[in-house]
């Protein structure tokens, strides 16, 4: 039977996880009677289509917008694109640049048989999941071969807005260590309610997510990780209002790492929850069929909710997300759950309540590549005392085994990393991991002491709410703001008009290929 170094009782932790599992099937309940304009479009790019027409609108867009605004989104882009394939006998993206000419309106194609439909489809969706299959291939041969650096995986960032700039940066930190490069998004992408196309160099405080620059990020990873000699995992986000979509241009370019939860958008940006919960189901069966570690956002509820005070609803929330990530498919090796080093650092024994907290987490979820984030909201000009904030989050990453260190930067709070600063938080990271590499396994805690009373009371207090949440159900729990202080109305926020019930003629092969991998 497992030991708790906290004095956790996994008889409480069984039951947590019950509970979490009842609140995750009642949303799975409501996510499988829908689709969304996203769903859709992911469903045409998973299809081979790709491309903008003469206006620069993206041919998935441009297929599914006839649908919607025929009124029938809600019998799924296969049934029309399989029949405009039977009619025109053409691929699917010949027959979406008929539609952005204006030639044909596949809503007013005639029906035929759904044995016909699967009979056409089949190759061409038997060619793209051979084309994931072999991209996931592709990462496993160079683990094997050239390998990757031990756990926590040393994550950073590159954020310039050009993803040629980026790919320099990028190049650069891997020389210095890190395992994972996370190309921040540019602001404001996760409420377009299309994916960009092509490779760009404008973007504010990050770079646009194209499926181009995936690309080109993928091959100067590959590129200096064979330098090097280890394989450097590069991460992005499928988060927003093209959750699903750009988890398929993630799964089809060879990314490792995505950001993917729906209550980050619905709390962070205001995107309706109905419709991103139905997004992240899908956006999840992809990254889990292709091997993509997730990243979940519950780090973000201690910048708006106090840290101490709060530390439960983080551990309630991953939780739900780890039966969310269940039920799409994702083993737990490939659930980043997140949680955050973001106590005030004037707290008397902040640092004991925070150590307490991450090795509660790791036991909770002793399979999961966890995602450990570091201090951002009491980050200030004080580059110095920055730093040492950086070590002490270092410190309890390496002690309590997290998978994934994001590690911060001397300059957080002021503007977009340098070079050297990645090299001053690699070299940080580096020296605690080798200095007290074997501290988690040499220490134990004392029975009444600090850290098992904090463990205990947090796990508690989440029960608690879990509780509660199975009482109202999470779209309620989140109009009444039981997270992160922020309140969000279920038919309010951005991308409600893009959410339909399915129909008779609706069908999504590609979770059924996907589920059975």
């Amino acid at each position: 039977m497992q030991q708790s170094k906290v004095g956790l009782d996994f008889k409480k932790v069984d039951y947590a996880k019950s509970v979490a599992k009842d609140i995750a099937d009642d949303v799975q309940g409501f996510v499988e009677q829908y689709t969304t304009v996203a769903v859709e479009r992911t469903i045409c790019r998973l299809l081979g289509v790709d491309g903008v027409d003469a206006n620069g609108v993206p041919l998935p867009n441009v297929l599914v917008d006839q649908i919607k605004e025929n009124g029938v989104l809600g019998e799924g882009i296969v049934f029309f694109l399989g029949n405009a394939m039977c009619e025109l006998k053409q691929q699917p993206q010949e027959i979406a640049e008929q539609v952005a000419d204006g030639k044909l309106d596949i809503t007013k194609v005639k029906a035929y048989t759904q044995a016909e439909r699967d009979a056409i489809l089949k190759p061409v969706i038997d060619a793209n999941i051979e084309r994931i299959k072999a991209r996931r291939a592709r990462r496993e041969n160079y683990l094997k071969t050239i390998g990757e650096g031990p756990k926590p995986y040393l994550y950073v960032i590159v954020a310039t807005g050009n993803i040629y700039e980026d790919v320099v940066q990028a190049q650069a930190a891997a020389r210095q260590g890190a395992d994972v490069i996370a190309v921040i998004r540019t602001t404001g992408q996760s409420l377009l309610d299309y994916v960009p196309y092509g490779a760009t160099t404008e973007g504010f405080g990050g770079t646009f997510a194209t499926q181009e620059n995936f690309r080109i990020m993928r091959k100067a990873l590959d590129e200096v990780g064979e330098e090097v000699g280890h394989y450097v995992r590069l991460c992005n986000y499928c988060s927003g209002l093209c959750m699903p979509e750009i988890a398929a241009m993630g799964a089809l370019e060879g990314l490792d790492v995505m950001l993917n939860d729906a209550l980050y958008g619905i709390l962070f940006r205001d995107i309706n929850m109905q419709r991103t919960l139905v997004d992240q189901f899908f956006s999840r069966v992809i990254n889990a069929f292709a091997g993509v570690i997730i990243n979940t956002g519950e780090d973000n509820y201690l910048t708006t909710a106090d840290a101490y005070e709060e530390a439960h609803t983080v551990l309630a929330s991953d939780l739900i997300n780890e039966q969310l990530a269940a039920m799409a498919g994702l083993p737990e090796e490939q659930m980043g759950l997140g949680h955050a080093f973001e106590m005030d650092p004037m707290l008397e024994n902040g640092f004991l309540y925070e150590l307490a907290q991450a090795q509660m987490t790791r036991e909770i979820f002793p399979k999961a590549t966890l995602k450990y984030m570091p201090p951002t909201k009491f980050m200030t000009g004080n580059i110095f005392r920055g730093h040492i904030q950086d070590a002490m989050f270092n410190i309890i990453g390496n002690w309590t085994h997290q998978g994934i260190q994001l590690l911060g930067m001397p300059t957080e709070a002021i503007h977009t990393p340098f070079m050297s600063d990645r090299f001053l938080s690699i070299e940080n990271a580096k020296y605690i991991f080798n200095n007290m590499k074997n501290i988690g396994e040499e220490v134990e805690f004392k029975d009444g002491g600090i850290v098992k009373t904090r463990a205990a009371k947090v796990l508690n207090d989440t029960i608690a709410l879990l509780e509660k949440l199975k009482k109202e159900g999470l779209f309620n729990a989140l109009e009444k703001g039981m997270f992160a202080d922020v309140k969000r109305p279920k038919n309010g926020g951005k991308g409600l008009a893009g959410v339909a019930k399915k129909c008779q003629h609706y069908s999504n092969p590609f979770i059924a290929i996907m589920l059975k991998k």
